[in-house]
């Protein structure tokens, strides 16, 4: 059973609702939003007051039905931040969306000039980080991705923070799927998830709460009643057993109809609530730049 120091609780029951579950809303990613906001603009580069405009906004519009929201250094917090609602949970991501990519594996690293402790400072409840991982790559990358995990880790508790683990398995340079891209692993064997789980789960990295993401394919999930549901099942209830302390999903770009059917295995497994943000808002910021059709959020 996890023990939680008083400041790891706090911060815990800020990001949930009164019956402990998580209804949190990311708006932290930054190349799913700068990405596509560049080619309509016909720039190398996403005009930042365009990025944090939509920040802003999906802060503005999504707040009231969040328990907590999950916000980023250099775009979501400095435009949003006067817009807060004081009650809600407040995340702060930690680790920078550019890694590095070699032929053996992938890199992270933290956003530069940000800590845990200035996380700390500036007034969140929590740090989350997003580690990339796969238990099959080359021995090196995985201690150097466990060793970015545990230091994280180690800060969070010396300043009282509870820690908020992302995890997400990669196309390596073998996989047809290679891409850089944040988009989901189509042809992800669960077992690899899993064992990145495992892996974590340990007391070292110091993980309070996991934000995982499907086993399988996002496609590939049965909605009730569909076919192959147990089987499916089975593999969100191994995740629940590897994890073993809270976690929510995340919904990796998954569409609203798709990430519904991931969250009924994920309750039905034991999972505490989500973390998400393209399934809730990607359909709005197609809307750019006339932003305020997207008011039906």
């Amino acid at each position: 059973m996890m023990s939680l120091s008083a400041g790891k609780l706090w911060g815990m029951r800020r990001m949930a609702d009164r019956q402990g579950r998580f209804k949190m809303t990311a708006v932290d990613q930054r190349p799913p939003i700068k990405n596509p906001i560049a080619k309509i603009r016909g720039l190398d580069e996403a005009p930042w007051e365009d990025v944090a405009a939509f920040k802003a906004l999906l802060i503005e519009e999504l707040q009231s039905q969040s328990t907590a929201m999950l916000l980023d250094p250099h775009y979501a917090y400095p435009a949003g931040l006067s817009l807060y609602d004081p009650a809600l949970g407040l995340i702060l991501t930690l680790e920078d969306s550019i890694f590095k990519e070699t032929d053996k594996g992938r890199l992270s690293s933290e956003i530069d000039d940000w800590s845990v402790e200035k996380i700390k400072r500036v007034g969140g409840d929590a740090v989350k980080v997003l580690a990339w991982y796969r238990p099959d790559a080359d021995a090196a990358i995985c201690r150097a991705q466990q060793d970015f995990t545990k230091r994280i880790g180690e800060a969070c508790a010396r300043f009282d923070l509870p820690f908020v683990f992302e995890l997400l398995v990669y196309p390596l340079a073998h996989d047809a799927e290679r891409t850089g891209d944040y988009v989901e692993m189509k042809s992800k064997k669960p077992d690899l998830v899993l064992e990145s789980v495992r892996v974590f789960s340990h007391p070292d990295y110091g993980v309070d709460l996991f934000k995982l993401e499907s086993p399988l394919a996002a496609d590939d999930v049965p909605g009730v009643g569909g076919d192959d549901w147990e089987r499916v099942q089975s593999w969100f209830d191994a995740m629940n057993e590897a994890a073993g302390r809270p976690w929510v999903m995340l919904s990796a770009g998954a569409g609203m109809a798709a990430f519904r059917n991931i969250l009924t295995h994920a309750y039905a497994a034991g999972a505490s609530g989500y973390l998400a943000g393209r399934a809730i808002w990607l359909e709005a910021s197609r809307h750019f730049p006339t932003w305020r059709r997207s008011d039906r959020l």
